[in-house]
């Protein structure tokens, strides 16, 4: 234990020295959101990455969907490395970067603005930002709780307010050009995390056949290519994870800020290389919790029997993870965590200061107020999730569904076929964003489960902005 708390003091005095490093180098807007716009490959590279993958993947997803699907779970790292990766940098950064430039714009709010002259997508885009950033916030606060609960002992509260600090310090000092310095060494730590963590796995189960027979013993459909649940909740969840990055706002700032299409090739294949690591050892190990965790032997982890999601990992980690290198496994969920809030946050501040306040209240605000907004809004975006996280208001799977799915659902649409295609219209955007989210949420108030509502929403979206676009102009 005064092992852990050592490291874990050095770990908050490393992300302070960073964040008062970028507050030095922070002298403008651009500079504080984007990094100046000219952020080399490595850096972007980890920072796509950790921002994509969080505590949510590694404590309440990996758990979650490693129990009810076994092995079929490894379809969707293999769906968000090609897809929500690979996909992304090849199809869609360097076009992001050159219609940033062109059209002079720092947000995804103020895309829709330009490419499609609509001040009234550009609100819509900044409210949903807003209403669905701050539960997605909460869940990875929830997250990183759970674990210091497991391994410290900590009140679950009191790790909550520790980590809103934390992050908030960073944020607000340094801006992304913090997040950038800190990502890379946080990507550094979850690949080693990640390693230790199979080692272990690998080790304690006597074996990779060893484990697999004893969850085919459980259940054979576990070990399965289609797990139990069946092929329409897996392809679900590998449509909502892999598909929605291409229009997740946190993620396509990375290439708003990017240098140029030398850094967009070489951050293509080292994004790439990261993130087949980390989430296939992630949902592999969330599968071995039917081999390693009973109501018998990890009591926490249960309730009645009935297995309780979000500890499931935190209790893997604990019951597995050797003593000496468990402290690895507590940075491998802080690093992932802290990069994924940090995108998180800055994309809710952004809304609020530069979307609606510099869009709509005051539009000759000046950059030096902007930014003193800004790290303003971040603190107050940090508030709101730590609050909402307080109250638990569902599973960490559950939350991210709705996320997702929802701003998936509203911008997908838009934003792929805006990048793509001149013929598409203000109509066919605003049709699809709104048809789209407004599919999500009435499946989701109606009992169909989130992955599903979100999947449907964003095929919605997908098919409803070209088909409006052809029809308005012969109408």
């Amino acid at each position: 234990m005064p092992i852990k708390i050592a490291v874990l003091i050095a770990y908050a005095l490393m992300i302070i020295v960073v964040g008062i490093a970028g507050f030095r180098k922070t002298r403008s807007f651009s500079d504080f959101f984007l990094g100046g716009g000219n952020v080399g490959p490595w850096m972007t590279a980890f920072t796509y990455g950790t921002a994509y993958f969080s505590a949510v993947l590694f404590v309440g997803f990996a758990g979650k969907i490693g129990w009810g699907f076994g092995y079929s779970g490894l379809w969707i790292a293999v769906g968000n490395t090609l897809v929500g990766v690979l996909g992304v940098w090849w199809l869609l950064g360097r076009r992001i970067k050159k219609m940033s430039v062109e059209y002079g714009v720092h947000t995804m709010a103020e895309f829709f603005d330009k490419r499609y002259d609509s001040p009234f997508l550009k609100l819509f885009c900044s409210i949903c930002i807003f209403v669905f950033f701050i539960p997605y916030t909460a869940a990875v606060f929830m997250g990183l709780s759970y674990l210091f609960r497991s391994t410290f002992g900590i009140d679950y509260v009191l790790a909550l307010v520790l980590m809103g600090g934390f992050t908030a310090i960073y944020i607000v000092l340094g801006g992304y050009r913090s997040m950038t310095i800190i990502d890379v060494i946080f990507g550094i730590i979850m690949l080693i995390g990640v390693s230790v963590l199979l080692g272990s796995i690998i080790n304690s189960g006597g074996g990779l056949a060893n484990i697999t027979n004893g969850i085919a013993a459980i259940d054979p459909r576990l070990t399965e290519i289609v797990g139990p649940p069946g092929w329409w909740p897996l392809v679900s969840l590998i449509f909502l994870t892999s598909v929605a990055p291409m229009a997740m706002p946190q993620l396509i700032q990375k290439f708003y800020a990017i240098k140029d299409d030398r850094s967009i090739r070489i951050g293509m294949i080292a994004s790439t290389c990261f993130a087949l690591i980390v989430t296939s050892i992630g949902y592999f190990s969330g599968a071995t919790t039917r081999f390693f965790l009973t109501p018998e032997t990890t009591p926490m982890a249960f309730d009645n029997g009935k297995p309780l999601f979000d500890a499931l990992m935190p209790e893997l980690l604990t019951n597995i993870v050797p003593d000496a290198l468990s402290v690895v496994m507590l940075l491998l969920i802080l690093s992932a965590s802290m990069s994924t809030l940090a995108a998180l946050v800055l994309i809710s501040s952004s809304t609020l200061s530069k979307d609606f306040y510099a869009g709509f209240v005051n539009k000759g605000v000046s950059d030096k107020h902007l930014t003193l907004l800004m790290r303003f809004c971040s603190a107050i975006v940090v508030l709101l999730a730590v609050v909402l996280a307080y109250f638990r208001p569902s599973t960490i799977v559950s939350i991210l569904g709705i996320s997702w799915g929802a701003i998936g659902s509203a911008f997908l649409g838009p934003f792929l076929w805006g990048l793509f295609s001149r013929r598409m219209t203000r109509a066919g955007a605003i049709s699809s964003a709104i048809l789209g989210l407004g599919v999500c949420l009435t499946l989701y108030a109606t009992g169909t489960p989130s992955p599903q509502a979100g999947t449907l929403g964003m095929i919605v979206s997908l098919v409803v902005n070209p088909a409006v676009s052809m029809m308005m102009p012969r109408l």
